[in-house]
């Protein structure tokens, strides 16, 4: 049977979540290098997902895969400390402003889910604020409000996936991303019930504005609300200490994940001591007591490979490239627009960049959200038909350390093809 007609019948849509391909241009893929990945037809595509974000340094690289190598005949998993688990928290320590004591999870998913909960039994209070349009995991909280579709008043939240229960939903309160007036006021009216606000600090691709993450932090502060930097895509890759480092802003708590593993999957959950500590074993039948396991958390193989990412990303020059590449895509992306004369916002930082049809600023989830979509997602096929592999959702292309300027004038050029078609 070919290995599509078979992905179709084995796998929901053809695809292990949230690549909604054409049965056409879906594919079964073979091997990676680099920048660039191939199927099993044998077709080459320069990759702009690089697993969502998590192969931060390029698709087999060498220093993982020595790294890897070295471990894996030494034993896979002992959910118990390693020395490889101390040196990775040790590190982390020194680079996360926020990072006094460090719990290792398995995924970001389960990273965040972890922090909320953190956060819920130290204030001793439910109440959640997300804003809207971010992603936080695949958790009741992280999918609400993800994609809305209704544009509810804030702060009612609009489950994405089915599933989720009403309470859950009651518990959640919907702010803006970037309108800290609003914010400020929904937490003013709720204070006394709120537990956390979680955010990405960059959210999505769309960048905080000016005294925007200062204001939150404030009012968390005077409040006594404590506040999650969702840090799963921002960390490692904005700066080395994540987002808290790169716009000077320090969380309670904060959720890592995706590049810092360089490719194996890990989380971490980093923060203040006193709630981190409420963990511990000896608290439980304590009110304050948070049940924290996970089987392959900290594991010595993806603590390995996430070593060797790190010393790789420590190396002088890797976070000026990485930046260097972002600012060049997005920057030839709004030359293109300009010279093919299409309304168009290119967003992002660091390695970071999405494409919206529409001639309005975007600032936050709405603005995205009333931008020409289906021609979004016309030119997000039409790119994977000729050789760009990437989410087909348009949400974000991501770059590594192995991207080239040629793999970014390559895009540019057959963009410059799709658009001229569509």
């Amino acid at each position: 049977m070919n290995p599509v007609d078979l992905s179709f019948q084995l796998f929901p849509g053809g695809s292990l979540g949230e690549f909604n391909l054409t049965r056409e241009l879906s594919t079964v893929l073979s091997h990676g290098k680099g920048s660039k990945i191939y199927d099993v037809f044998g077709k080459e595509f320069i990759d702009y997902s690089i697993s969502w974000g998590s192969i931060i340094l390029g698709h087999a690289h060498p220093a993982i895969i020595k790294a890897v190598k070295k471990q894996v005949v030494k034993g896979s998993s002992f959910s118990y400390v390693t020395e490889q688990a101390l040196d990775l928290a040790k590190e982390l320590n020194r680079a996360i402003p926020c990072a006094e004591k460090i719990r290792f999870a398995a995924s970001g998913t389960e990273a965040t889910f972890y922090a909320i909960r953190f956060a819920r039994a130290f204030s001793r209070k439910t109440k959640v604020v997300k804003f809207e349009g971010a992603y936080h995991g695949a958790h009741d909280i992280g999918v609400t409000s993800l994609f809305p579709q209704s544009l509810l008043p804030f702060p009612k939240p609009e489950p994405t996936s089915a599933g989720i229960s009403r309470q859950v939903q009651d518990e959640i309160l919907i702010a803006p991303y970037n309108d800290l007036k609003t914010t400020q006021q929904l937490i003013e009216q709720n204070e006394d019930e709120i537990a956390c606000v979680i955010m990405e600090p960059l959210q999505r691709c769309t960048p905080p504005v000016k005294g925007f993450l200062e204001g939150i932090r404030q009012i968390t502060k005077e409040k006594k609300i404590l506040l999650i930097f969702d840090e799963v895509v921002t960390g490692f890759r904005l700066a080395y200490g994540g987002a808290q480092e790169y716009y000077g802003v320090v969380p309670d708590i904060a959720a890592f994940g995706k590049a810092m593993g360089g490719g194996y999957p890990i989380g971490v959950v980093c923060g203040r001591a006193d709630i981190l500590d409420l963990c511990v074993e000896s608290n439980l039948g304590k009110e304050g007591y948070v049940w924290f396991a996970s089987t392959l958390a900290g594991n010595p193989v993806s603590v390995s490979a996430s070593l060797a990412t790190l010393k790789e990303l420590r190396k002088p020059g890797a976070y000026e490239r990485l930046h260097h590449l972002g600012r060049k895509l997005r920057e030839k992306f709004r030359a293109l627009f300009q010279k093919l004369e299409i309304p168009g916002q290119v967003l992002g930082d660091g390695p970071l960049c999405q494409v919206l049809f529409t001639e309005e600023p975007v600032t936050d989830y709405r603005a995205a959200f009333r931008a020409d979509r289906q021609k979004g997602r016309r030119f997000a096929l039409g790119l994977f038909e000729k050789g760009i592999f990437l989410n087909p959702m348009g949400t974000k292309m991501y770059l590594s350390l192995a991207h080239t300027e040629e793999d970014i004038q390559k895009l540019i050029d057959i963009s410059r093809k799709v658009l001229k078609k569509i």
